[in-house]
């Protein structure tokens, strides 16, 4: 990608590593199908995919350092290869990066549309961090973080396409709601992964119950339990997140107590509620594309 060259080797090296390990790109496909259900996609569509990329790389970059993870989709992160100093600063020049694009284009609405998202998303993860301390979180406050986390940067998919495409501030506003409700769905099926592959292998993934974090079925668990049994709950992802029986029980009685049903059934009224306001949209090419877009990331294996 050209708008991530530099005159300094390393940051080279190390940007064209991440280009060889890119996922799905599904950020960008929001962008693109969200300026063709508007209008006709143009230079402005292919500026707002590159910010979103970019800061949606940035913000992996960064994730990795705050989680302490060595992988990346099966592939070292940055900060195992070059340590954290240097991943911390490669996030950074990426955000900007990413935010320059749009200047030197004179993208201001897309610019303010993306800064929104990049604000929505520190805030979103500085309330994980607050509020996993107590571990004992409520279902609107586990709903808010993943907001701000998670959706708000797939709600500024689709605002900043259509804003390439229209410059009706309703139809851009609609198409925010549309990303955020899509976006929400998508991280609960994030949350029902760890549960389902301990029950196709036998095995605990569990990798958020090891990083301590609440997600919904645990959650919906915490809400059925009685002060002793929550009291063992929390003690476990806090203190033997570690011990792979534990975790195995805990996994066991998520499912028990409907946890896994309960979250997938918000996850389907969530998608619900976007695929109603894309039914509001005149109906083209782009619109059915966009509703399968959104099936496939609430349907997907991995």
């Amino acid at each position: 990608m050209a708008s991530m060259k530099s005159q300094v080797p390393l940051l080279d090296t190390v940007t064209r590593y991440i280009l060889k390990r890119k996922g799905k790109q599904m950020r960008p496909m929001f962008v693109f199908l969200s300026a063709g259900l508007h209008g006709t996609i143009n230079e402005s569509t292919y500026t707002a995919a590159s910010m979103i990329e970019l800061l949606h790389t940035a913000t992996l970059v960064h994730d990795d350092v705050v989680d302490d993870s060595n992988l990346r989709r099966g592939f070292f992160s940055i900060n195992a290869l070059w340590k954290n100093k240097i991943a911390v600063l490669v996030g950074d020049y990426l955000l900007s990066k990413g935010l320059l694009v749009s200047l030197e284009k004179d993208e201001f609405r897309l610019l303010k549309i993306v800064s929104d998202a990049v604000r929505e998303m520190s805030e979103g993860e500085l309330l994980q961090i607050e509020k996993a301390r107590r571990l004992d979180i409520e279902e609107e406050v586990y709903f808010e973080i993943i907001r701000k986390k998670t959706a708000s940067l797939i709600a500024s998919c689709c605002a900043t396409g259509a804003a390439t495409t229209t410059a009706d501030r309703d139809i851009q506003e609609k198409m925010w709601q549309f990303g955020e409700l899509a976006g929400t769905a998508f991280q609960i099926r994030d949350d029902l992964f760890d549960y389902e592959k301990h029950n196709a292998t036998g095995k605990p993934g569990a990798a958020d119950i090891r990083e301590q974090k609440m997600t919904l079925p645990l959650i919906y668990l915490l809400k059925q339990s009685g002060r002793g049994e929550k009291r063992h709950i929390i003690s476990t992802v806090k203190n033997h997140h570690n011990d792979q029986k534990r975790v195995a029980e805990l996994i066991a009685k998520v499912g028990s107590a409907g946890g896994l049903k309960y979250a997938h059934e918000k996850m389907l009224e969530y998608r619900g509620r976007a695929l109603g306001i894309l039914e509001g949209f005149p109906g083209n090419e782009y619109r059915e594309s966009l509703r399968q877009l959104v099936l496939y990331s609430t349907e997907r294996e991995k």
